[in-house]
C-alpha cells in the first residue's frame, strides 16, 4: 500500500487490488500517470477532482483517507 498526499487527504493505492481498468488514468491523466514515477502526482489537479476520480475506481485499489 502506498499513499500520496494532497492537502488534508491521502490517496491510498493498494497494488494487489488493482485490475488496471485505467479509469483513473483516463479520468484524470494530469494526476494518474502509470508510465511515470511516482505514478500518482497529486499536484496535477484539485483535491475535489482527485476525490471524484478515485471514487470511480472499480476495484477499490484507490481510496481516500482523510487526516
Amino acid at each position: 500500500m502506498k499513499t500520496y498526499e494532497k492537502e488534508d487527504i491521502k490517496v491510498v493505492w493498494e497494488q494487489e487490488k488493482c485490475k488496471h481498468a485505467a479509469v483513473c488514468a483516463k479520468g484524470l491523466p494530469s494526476v494518474f500517470k502509470p508510465k511515470e514515477k511516482p505514478w500518482i502526482q497529486t499536484e496535477g489537479a484539485s483535491k475535489q477532482e482527485i476525490i471524484d476520480v478515485v471514487s470511480k475506481c472499480p476495484s477499490g485499489a484507490l481510496s481516500i483517507k482523510k487526516d
